[in-house]
């Protein structure tokens, strides 16, 4: 049977790329939305909701077996109001479905597939389906609609209780006073799934999840823990030295399939990048390990050549599929490879891992890792460091060069508010320790793009922008992750208009956000669309939770602005999530940041006179992970009052209390210490 449908469904109009490659699908799709929704009820037809995103492999597989094929699409299209989502532009969605899969079938993921009554709720779903098995589901629950109605409303009764009852935070009675026992019933049972050989736990398939290291290394660091401080540097090594990263074009794959960090799920998405550019460089102002460094650079090469519009905001994401098949774009046969590298050949065969018959299972075809040391395979080969260096930059030039010229995975060019967030505050970390200004000027055009041409009339964000054009309202992660990235600018060039902004974003999450039965704020926001729940985004997870992050930003403003609603929202945030932190550290490890910050204090580093910059500069090369800095000539903010003058000083200051000003930063360190 054909599979390509001559005439477009109502997907043709969709910003999104991953609605657009289902746009031609026999499926009569529907946008979610006003129109879809209605009709559902005039016709009292069952909802079919199925969500996923461009980068997916699976959906890939149900779309080519099940929605291009027009017996399926004749099932559901005859029974069904079908609706396809992004679960990237609207996660609020994917939220509440996601949580019905769960509690119905005991686990979730993507392609997510949900039959819901016409009024939304949820009565049966699950993930990826065989074309047989999705055509006889789809058959019973029509079937049970028809004849016992009763029934599939109990289910959905039942399902959405279940779901709006989920993650209900509840405030503490009393509030205890945090100690360093806290942080060790944490840390004790996670260190016992740390991976000794291979970095990072002892589990497959393998994740990075960026936000447990930083948190880990900062322990490590402030606790003068050796063993976490060890375990996060290894894990960074392995996978930075592992296939998860892309040898000659930098980058990291969402995760490994293995335990070794060596066969990726190839697709490479935003989120993971930004968040991983930022812990790396971390790494590397607290270890000067230069190999962390050169991470983190490749990898926003790599954004800067693949992953920005030209707008200067940062795309979606890359699929793990090129011609149809998994991995094919960064994968060499050992006689390609050879004929590349001419007489550098055997070294770097050797340098990357590469055989006759391939080190993964596809036959005959390698994936660039490093397994070898460079000390080993400079000695084997006779040759010194710095000619080993220049060896592995040629190769990799002539690598790229040819890969460059490949059919390319597809592009998810859309840009999310929220990811972009975690780019601009990656882009600015590494700024600050490198001093290196062109990030920072990237950074910035994207924060003044989104600031300009994704606001709302009323003050608000939109979520997504593509060809000129922005349509959702904001999630609680736009904001957060905004709001940390306009932070982040502020400390980095001293520029109060990046707070004012942060700070009125804040003012707007507390208005259309708060929940009036719990410290946390909603996921969506009361002027966005009403689904059959508000749900609150509590765990830390490969993204940090909305809720941790705008905890730790309510904390910092608090701090600048001299604001105790904001800091007393943030602890009283804080104090609810508590008792969860010590069952599941790594599910919570945002918040076990914002714990560490309340043990050990934050310093406020406060920079005035003529030259501020030379005392900044000379400040980020001192890892202080528990910080905030602020300076600069000219101040509204309560801290500098007072403080102005030519001359420069350095003032430390702790919970409302600043030591006498220094005049270098070696004085300054010695009132941290």
């Amino acid at each position: 049977m054909s599979n390509h449908h001559s005439a477009p469904n109502k997907l043709i109009n969709a910003s999104s790329p991953y609605l657009l490659q289902h746009a031609y699908n026999p499926v009569n799709w529907y946008e979610w939305g006003t129109e879809a929704l209605e009709k559902a009820k005039a016709e009292n037809k069952l909802i079919l909701v199925s969500i996923g995103y461009s980068a997916c492999h699976w959906c890939h597989v149900m779309e080519r077996e099940s929605f291009e094929n027009h017996e399926v699409a004749e099932v559901m299209n005859r029974h069904f109001i079908c609706i396809k989502v992004d679960r990237e532009e609207r996660p609020d969605i994917d939220q509440i479905y996601m949580y019905a899969i769960q509690l119905m079938t005991g686990s979730g993921g993507w392609p997510l597939n949900c039959i819901c009554l016409p009024d939304q709720r949820p009565i049966y779903g699950g993930t990826y389906f065989r074309k047989n098995d999705w055509i006889n589901i789809l058959e019973n629950v029509a079937g049970l609609w028809a004849n016992e109605p009763g029934k599939a409303i109990q289910y959905a009764e039942r399902l959405t209780a279940g779901i709006k009852d989920s993650e209900k935070i509840i405030p503490p009675v009393s509030k205890e006073d945090y100690t360093q026992e806290h942080l060790t019933e944490i840390i004790e049972p996670w260190k016992r799934h740390f991976d000794i050989g291979f970095g990072g736990y002892n589990r497959a398939p393998k994740f990075p999840l960026p936000n447990n290291w930083v948190f880990l290394l900062r322990y490590g660091f402030l606790r003068d823990d050796e063993s976490v401080f060890t375990a996060v540097c290894h894990t960074l090594e392995e996978m930075s030295r592992g296939g998860i990263y892309d040898q000659i074009g930098g980058g990291f794959a969402r995760y490994s399939v293995d335990d070794q960090w060596h066969v990726p799920h190839f697709e490479k998405m935003l989120y993971d990048n930004a968040q991983l550019i930022s812990l790396y460089i971390e790494a590397y102002q607290c270890t000067k390990f230069e190999a962390f460094k050169q991470t983190a650079v490749e990898t926003i090469e790599w954004v800067f050549n693949e992953m920005t519009s030209a707008e200067g905001l940062f795309y979606s994401a890359l699929d793990a599929d090129s011609e149809g098949i998994e991995g094919k774009f960064y994968v060499w046969d050992k006689k390609e490879f050879d004929h590349i590298l001419g007489d550098d050949a055997r070294l770097m065969a050797e340098y990357y891992q590469v055989t006759e018959d391939g080190n993964w299972e596809e036959e005959q075809t390698n994936i660039l890792r490093k397994t070898l040391s460079d000390d080993d395979l400079s000695e084997k080969y006779g040759i010194d460091a710095e000619t080993l260096y220049e060896t592995v930059k040629a190769a990799k030039v002539k690598l790229l060069q040819v890969r460059n010229k490949r059919i390319r995975p597809g592009l998810d060019d859309k840009c999310l508010t929220a990811w972009n967030g975690m780019m601009i505050k990656a882009l600015a970390d590494t700024a600050q320790v490198l001093n290196h200004h062109q990030y920072y000027e990237k950074a910035s055009a994207a924060a003044r793009f989104i600031l300009t041409n994704l606001k709302t009339a009323s003050g608000g964000l939109y979520r997504n922008y593509k060809n000129e054009k922005a349509s959702i309202t904001a999630f609680l992660d736009d904001y957060a992750f905004i709001i940390e990235a306009l932070i982040a600018l502020y400390e980095y060039d001293f520029d109060e208009e990046w707070l004012t902004e942060a700070k009125a974003l804040a003012d707007e999450v507390i208005a259309n956000f708060n929940d009036a039965g719990s410290p946390m704020f909603f996921y969506t926001s009361a002027e966005g669309e009403s689904l059959i729940a508000r749900k609150h985004e509590v765990m830390d997870n490969v993204i940090p939770a909305s809720n941790s992050t705008m905890a730790q930003n309510l904390k910092k403003l608090g701090l600048l602005f001299d604001l105790d609603d904001y800091t007393d929202k943030a602890s009283a945030m804080l104090a609810a999530v508590y008792p969860k932190i010590k069952t599941y550290g790594s599910a919570y490890s945002n918040w076990a940041i914002q714990l560490l910050n309340e043990i050990q204090g934050i310093n406020e580093i406060a920079i005035v006179g003529l030259e501020t910059d030379v005392v900044k500069l000379e400040l980020s090369n001192h890892y202080i992970p528990n910080k905030i800095t602020l300076g600069g000539t000219k101040s509204n903010l309560p801290l500098l009052k007072g403080k102005q003058s030519n001359e420069t000083k350095v003032y430390i200051c702790r919970n409302k209390v600043c030591q006498l000003p220094v005049k270098t930063v070696e004085e300054a360190l010695a009132y941290l210490h």
